[in-house]
């Protein structure tokens, strides 16, 4: 950004995502719904269940380090965004720490849906300030939060987890443009107390969503200095396939341009984000001199948009240890009763 004499860029990325796969047609057995009806209002097909949250953080950290080739003792904080952490202290970050080697400082974020976009500028921000690297992550477990005989939540949110690297380099660095903010107003209309379920108002959230998310983006890419043709790649916040849909028309960005890994994983709020740029990066999606918008909503109601130029080379082809080829594959494993109070 225009001032700055020391900024960041993205060296690595990396997923994480459960084995388990529940399907729409598991939902099937227990809600009044149909495979149908959910593809035809969200466009998800199935989503990941399972492991914890704290688990996923770290795998996914571990794979972007080992792509970024550094050493995790050279990291100097290490943010996870997330609303599902496993306790309510200490961070999940220091339990990241901890596993990785990491070292420097270890904070959580939350920002819902919005929290690894937040997360993410605020490394940016960090380097800035001397850190020489930071690794960023977003990890859920929302399937924890949902009541599963509640039709509006149960068929949305999946598990994962996806992070990145961002190091320190001379001048103003890879961030371009970025929009932040929150209406605290609307904080009811998305929300979980604590040790409860998640209670959503799908209309109004909708409604909110798209207004935010054209606002918002917009105002990251006049910051910027770019309009929407000039974006090449559009990783969105994987929410409901219509509010994609919707924001794209709106913006006046091509659906082309837009990733969606929404059909296999589900809404996985902070970790949605990563884990869709992780799918590009792996598609060949990503090349060197892209100009990437990410842009995020959730629970607060809170947004936050960024657009940054990916330096990173282009990625090889998906291997096997990589989540999404799995997925990609199509090889389903049927859904089980998880422990937990999963029902």
């Amino acid at each position: 950004m225009a001032g700055v004499t020391r900024g960041g860029t993205i060296i690595g990325w990396g997923a994480a995502l459960p084995d388990r796969v529940r399907t729409n047609a598991d939902l099937e057995a227990h809600l009044a719904t149909t495979d149908a009806w959910i593809r035809e209002r969200t466009g998800i097909r199935e989503r990941r269940v399972g492991s914890s949250t704290t688990d996923l953080a770290v795998d996914a950290g571990r794979a972007a380090l080992a792509r970024a080739g550094v050493d995790p003792a050279s990291v100097g904080m290490v943010l996870v965004a997330t609303c599902s952490p496993d306790q309510a202290l200490p961070a999940t970050a220091a339990h990241v720490q901890r596993a990785l080697g990491t070292g420097g400082g270890a904070l959580d974020v939350n920002g819902a849906c919005a929290g690894f976009v937040y997360a993410l500028v605020c490394a940016f921000g960090l380097v800035a300030t001397g850190v020489e690297r930071i690794l960023v992550i977003g990890a859920e477990t929302m399937t924890r939060l949902v009541d599963d005989t509640d039709r509006t939540t149960a068929i949305l949110f999946g598990d994962g987890g996806g992070a990145v690297v961002v190091e320190a380099v001379d001048g103003p660095g890879a961030l371009l443009g970025t929009d932040l903010g929150c209406d605290g107003s609307g904080a009811h209309l998305l929300a979980c107390e604590v040790g409860g379920t998640m209670v959503m108002d799908g209309r109004e959230v909708f409604r909110r969503a798209v207004r935010a998310t054209v606002r918002s983006a917009g105002a990251a890419l006049d910051r910027a200095g770019l309009r929407p043709d000039d974006v090449d790649v559009l990783v969105p916040h994987q929410a409901n396939a219509r509010i994609l849909d919707a924001a794209c028309e709106r913006l006046g960005i091509a659906s082309a341009r837009a990733v969606s890994t929404l059909e296999h994983s589900g809404n996985t709020s902070a970790a949605s984000i990563p884990l869709t740029l992780c799918h590009a990066a792996a598609t060949g999606r990503l090349h060197p001199g892209d100009r990437v918008l990410f842009v995020g909503f959730g629970a607060g109601m809170s947004w936050a948009s960024a657009v940054v130029r990916w330096d990173a080379p282009a990625a090889a082809a998906m291997h096997a240890g990589d989540p999404w080829a799995t997925m990609s594959a199509g090889i389903p494993s049927s859904d089980e009763d998880r422990t937990g109070g999963d029902t």
